[in-house]
């Protein structure tokens, strides 16, 4: 049941000119979250298995918002509830991803601080900035979402 405009509540966006400000989220996600996956691949591994963690979390949901955005666009949702609900799904699950990839990022930076070169070092740390910017920006969204799918 899609919901009705006199009701006050928050449809799903369909097309580029109807993207409300939550939903512009998608862009800056999509940005962070490149910048991670492309800084976490051309950065020294020190621990295989923590960033091999982060590498999936960033390129995971890379990927996944880049569709979701893309179904968007192109309207394929067809204003159903059930795209509100994996909208929301999708961003709480993207937030505890990008946390822990984060929390896991920063210390195989700490790991990094002795003993190798600063480059390794700088990239990893900037890493973690956009990691946990990433991570803002998808449980920003993720509480936007929620709020959608409460109203609807």
């Amino acid at each position: 049941m899609a919901p009705s405009a006199a009701s006050g509540v928050s449809s799903l966006p369909s097309g580029f000119a109807v993207f409300t400000t939550p939903d512009l989220l998608f862009i800056f996600e999509f940005v962070f979250g490149g910048l991670v996956w492309i800084l976490v691949s051309s950065s020294h591994v020190p621990i295989p298995l923590i960033q091999g963690w982060v590498m999936f979390a960033s390129v995971f949901c890379f990927v996944a918002t880049t569709v979701l955005a893309f179904l968007y666009v192109i309207g394929a949702h067809g204003n159903r509830t059930s795209w509100i609900t994996l909208d929301a799904a999708y961003h709480c699950v993207a937030s505890l991803f990008y946390f822990g990839a984060s929390v896991l990022e920063a210390l195989a930076a700490i790991q990094l601080q002795d003993g190798f070169l600063y480059k390794y070092y700088h990239e990893n740390i900037s890493a973690v900035v956009f990691s946990y910017v990433a991570t803002l920006l998808y449980v920003v969204h993720a509480v936007f979402s929620l709020i959608r799918w409460k109203s609807s």
